[in-house]
């Protein structure tokens, strides 16, 4: 019988996001005959680890922030005591751990790309293009989550195509899906809810978000709301701009919620304003609910929104576009109805979870196979 593949997945924060909900989706997912994990964060772990399995171990190093190599000394005396088959880091952070994995003789290397870094959107940084053509001698393997990634990393980085494999995060259609139909029906509001689930950082940018719903509030009156499940650095000052503008009533910021499937459920359209996106895990999630999207066109939001099918795409950093799609939806309650359901059918059909789970089974047992 060959014994389990034990996995060190190094991540830069264990905390509400979506590479750390799809991490923990990856390892309840495998099954526990055939595979050990240790989770490794470089700085901390917050109450977010208690959604890992109980036997799933998770190391924390406490990196601080800027320019601190010793951290790797720490993660190369860690890598060598515990022996893993496969180091699996993600994001541009936690490149240089895959150095101390190759120190550590660990055999098979693989590196995840989810998206672009706050301070480098389009990966256009010279400084981190040259780290990620230098750590191109230490890594085994790539994983892009989407084809924007896919093609940076062998145009633009220059890493071999038959190194990179593309996998697309999956959604469980169990858990977030439209309202039962059989179930006891709901009163039909007079308020449509805009909302939104994020980290409420830079990168996500949800003041155009909010400067578009502010657009859209002064041509709606009382018959909308918005919605932000998450927190984060800009909560205060997206907060003010609605208080300036008088709508301390028209708006929500409950922070991190443990019922997303429920949230989901309760807006009549979903907003992504990122100004960078990988493969969003929240888009997923509100099409498996029905849900029609409103995201920028940009990184891998173009391959999960058919425009104008399953939502609409609008520009980056643009409110008056992204209020006139809201406007759009509004006005048209069955055009948000057949959207919704055309985004719930094609997350069905390209984007389960079981489908991504096989995908990354087969990249660990190829590697060690092949190691």
């Amino acid at each position: 019988m060959q014994k389990r593949l034990k996995i060190a997945h190094v991540i830069f924060r264990l905390d509400f996001g979506g590479l750390e909900n799809g991490l923990v989706n990856l390892i309840r997912g495998l099954p526990d005959d055939s595979y050990e994990h240790v989770v490794i964060a470089l700085t901390v772990a917050t109450e977010f680890r208690q959604r890992l399995p109980d036997h799933v171990r998770v190391v924390t190093l406490g990196k601080r922030p800027g320019k601190s190599p010793a951290y790797l000394l720490r993660l190369w005396r860690i890598l060598a005591a515990e022996k893993p088959d496969i180091v699996h880091t993600r994001n541009l952070p936690c490149l240089e751990a895959q150095l101390a994995a190759f120190l550590a003789r660990v055999p098979v290397r693989i590196h995840s790309e989810h998206g672009f870094d706050v301070y480098d959107p389009g990966g256009t940084n010279r400084r981190y293009r040259r780290l990620r053509r230098f750590m191109r001698l230490f890594i085994t393997r790539y994983i892009a989550l989407s084809g924007d990634l896919e093609r940076y990393l062998v145009d633009q980085v220059g890493i071999r195509a038959d190194r990179v494999v593309r996998i697309c995060n999956g959604v469980d259609t169990g858990r977030f899906s439209p309202p039962d139909p059989a179930g006891e029906p709901l009163p039909e509001s007079t308020v449509a809810v805009v909302g939104a689930v994020g980290r409420m950082e830079r990168i996500k940018d949800h003041m155009t978000l909010v400067r578009a719903f502010a657009s859209v509030a002064d041509e709606h009156a009382s018959k909308v709301r918005l919605v932000i499940v998450g927190d984060g650095s800009c909560r205060e000052s997206l907060a003010a701009y609605l208080d300036e503008r008088g709508l301390t009533d028209c708006y929500d910021f409950p922070g991190f919620c443990d019922d997303v499937p429920d949230v989901l459920r309760s807006f009549d359209l979903f907003v992504l304003p990122s100004l960078s996106e990988g493969i969003s895990n929240t888009i997923l999630e509100a099409m498996a609910c029905a849900v029609p999207v409103i995201a920028t066109r940009v990184g891998g939001n173009p391959e999960l929104v058919r425009d104008n099918e399953t939502g609409f795409l609008v520009p980056p950093a643009d409110p008056e576009a992204m209020a006139g799609k809201m406007s759009v939806y509004l006005h048209d309650r069955s055009l948000r109805q057949r959207h919704g359901e055309a985004g719930r059918q094609r997350i069905l059909d390209e984007f389960s979870l079981a489908g991504m789970i096989d995908r990354y089974r087969a990249v660990y047992e190829q590697s060690r196979n092949a190691a």
